[in-house]
């Protein structure tokens, strides 16, 4: 039964405001004012109760008579987030209860952006965004929230003062207990999210900390907790599952945040639908603001060697023999790692050139963390001829470190440099925001699979959980197809990552000669792109198997990975345009080589390909003739 006011009588009736399909219901007594509502539901554009249609989220916001506000989340009869405090606490106002609502506007979102990397390049979104505004001892504090087709998403606007100091937030997520759970314990000490994910009902997962993106089963429907839109303004929060009730608490990285008033904090955001909408969604990018880059003609995508995970750095001789190698595949880059000279960069950037090969730079970003020393460094590094650079050991997410991201920012797009970040923070809808931002670690990668005394291989379900869980966040630089790795998978399996994985600089790790044993593997990588025009989850499990198909220009390609005893995995091709279509299928062959066939495919086919324990496969797709 709803609760309703003291100054309430029995009769009820609800106020229905619409917005391009928005519906906000206001609960109201039948006489007074608005300031009186307590009860606001929300839901997408065009969102409709229609027999047999897909189910989209809603949200339902409720005002307590103690002035404390919660958030529920349902998709249909589903409700995945179950009613989950808000508010935030200041050094002037503790907003998280006592709240009194003021008033309430609207408005429809309509945006269409493109993103160098991704999931896509061209994305548009549709979304209600509704703003609820309360008071409290003569301060104000606004919720936002905007909901889709995909998903959920809040952040509070504080006017405040001139300075605004955070000193706490009340946001929680009240998953049903009974829920599926994909966790990433938080490394506290290193805060470079690179554990693996922890897999049970919330029921049972471990009460300690969790970093983003946290990915729930909740009956028929998926949830993704995530966040977007971080900048200096703030710091960049994780969760801790609380052992007395079972809720998920946000954790802030500092004892405070600390801005400029108004300030808008980050967007908690829930993406909500099946596995593919889930997996599929732009909404983290959606809610991060427009590109600050106007020209971006000089970002582009790429393959890149690598030569650090094989060889080491070494010196100008070998990095000229990867040069060489990236030059015969047709790669576009060659990242320098750790151990370069002054003395020999110059030589070997114009080697490179000529060789149609760019070249990218390892540099510590203790380096690099005054404005002085970017504006040295990166005028050097251009003037050098080098066009990316990997910025390793960032490890914390905190306010601090968030200015530094905003200065990097800018001074790498003034001296257009691209960027890589390793031993850092997840990416959180950066890619939209700074274009030049190719890729980031962020992930338990293939340096953790080089080959050394005693190293035992990765579970083959941390390979088949980051499809669904880590990479949805932003481009993922995992190094993949290192056959010459500590690795459960098949060689098959490990070249189907090139797939799988999406990153905007996709580095190849092995040597030039174990890539030679591969020649049917060297022939695909000649032509597998960084940069995907689309993106379809085909068919998936989260920790079992990933079948993803991603189209560039007019070519597609489907990656497939399984966990467990070998067996025929299926890729329906219903996404392909009409026609008659050509399939290179590189799969697993007789004594673990990888073989390849080819057949006539339409969009009506259904590829049922056999597949090595730990297994997969690559098909490249091109329209016949």
């Amino acid at each position: 039964m709803r609760r309703q006011s003291p100054h309430r009588s029995g009769a009820r009736v609800a106020l229905v405001c619409v917005l391009a399909g928005s519906a906000v219901t206001l609960s109201l007594p039948a006489i007074g004012s608005a300031s009186a509502a307590t009860n606001w539901q929300l839901t997408a554009p065009g969102a409709r109760s229609v027999p047999g249609a897909a189910a989209t989220p809603s949200a339902e916001l409720d005002l307590g008579q103690d002035g404390r506000l919660k958030l529920t989340v349902r998709r249909g009869e589903t409700t995945v987030l179950e009613p989950s405090a808000l508010g935030v606490e200041t050094a002037h106002a503790d907003f998280t209860s006592g709240l009194r609502f003021t008033g309430i506007s609207q408005r429809a979102v309509h945006e269409k952006y493109t993103t160098t990397v991704g999931k896509r390049r061209e994305h548009s979104t549709d979304a209600a965004e509704t703003t609820l505004r309360f008071i409290k001892d003569g301060q104000r504090i606004d919720v936002v929230v905007r909901v889709s087709a995909d998903g959920v998403a809040y952040r509070y606007v504080l006017s405040g003062p001139k300075w605004v100091t955070v000193v706490g937030e009340a946001s929680e997520f009240a998953v049903p207990a009974a829920a599926d759970s994909f966790l990433l314990p938080f490394d506290n000490g290193r805060g470079d999210y690179e554990s693996a994910h922890k897999h049970s009902s919330v029921a049972q997962a471990e009460a300690t900390e969790y970093g983003y993106p946290s990915l729930f089963k909740v009956g028929d429907s998926w949830l993704l907790l995530a966040e977007s839109d971080v900048d200096g303004r703030y710091g960049g929060s994780r969760v801790r599952l609380d052992p007395a009730d079972r809720r998920f608490k946000l954790v802030l990285p500092d004892p405070a945040e600390v801005s400029n008033g108004p300030l808008a904090t980050p967007w908690r955001t829930l993406v909500v639908g099946d596995l593919a909408t889930v997996t599929e969604s732009d909404l983290i990018t959606d809610l991060a603001p427009p590109s600050k880059i106007a020209d971006t003609s000089w970002i582009k995508p790429g393959v890149a060697a690598w030569s650090w995970w094989a060889l080491g750095t070494g010196d100008l001789n070998l990095q000229k023999r990867y040069v060489d190698y990236a030059s015969k595949q047709g790669w576009e880059y060659n990242l320098v790692d750790s151990g370069w000279a002054d003395a020999w960069i110059p030589d070997l950037v114009a080697y490179s050139k000529a060789r149609n090969v760019d070249t990218w730079l390892w540099v510590r970003w203790q380096t690099i963390d005054t404005p002085s020393e970017l504006e040295r460094l990166f005028k050097r590094y251009q003037d050098w001829g080098v066009v990316g650079l990997k910025i390793d050991f960032v490890e914390s997410d905190g306010q601090d470190r968030m200015r530094w991201y905003d200065m990097v920012f800018a001074a790498a797009a003034k001296y257009k440099l691209m960027l890589n970040f390793h031993g850092a923070p997840i990416p959180r809808g950066t890619e939209r925001t700074w274009p030049h931002v190719m890729t980031v670690e962020a992930v338990k990668g293939a340096e953790g699979t080089k080959p050394r005394p005693g190293r035992e291989p990765f579970p083959i379900e941390h390979y088949l959980t980051l499809p669904f869980t880590r990479n949805l966040t932003g481009s993922m630089d995992f190094t993949p197809v290192t056959f010459s790795g500590v690795r459960p998978n098949s060689d098959a399996g490990e070249l189907a990552l090139s797939v799988v994985f999406e990153s905007g600089v996709q580095h190849f790790a092995d040597s030039p000669e174990n890539y030679a044993k591969q020649p049917l593997a060297e022939e695909l990588l000649r032509s597998v792109p960084a940069a995907w025009d689309e993106t379809k989850l085909v068919d998936g499990d989260p920790g079992k198997h990933a079948v993803f198909a991603r189209r560039a220009g007019a070519e597609w390609y489907v990656g497939a990975a399984l966990a467990g005893p070998g067996r025929n995995v299926d890729a329906a091709l219903s996404f392909l345009p009409a026609g008659e279509w050509t399939a290179d299928i590189y799969g697993d062959g007789p004594e673990g080589k990888i073989v390849r066939t080819s057949q006539r495919v339409s969009r009506d086919s259904t590829l049922s390909v056999p597949v090595a324990k730990n297994g997969g496969y690559v098909v490249r797709l091109r329209p016949a003739g």
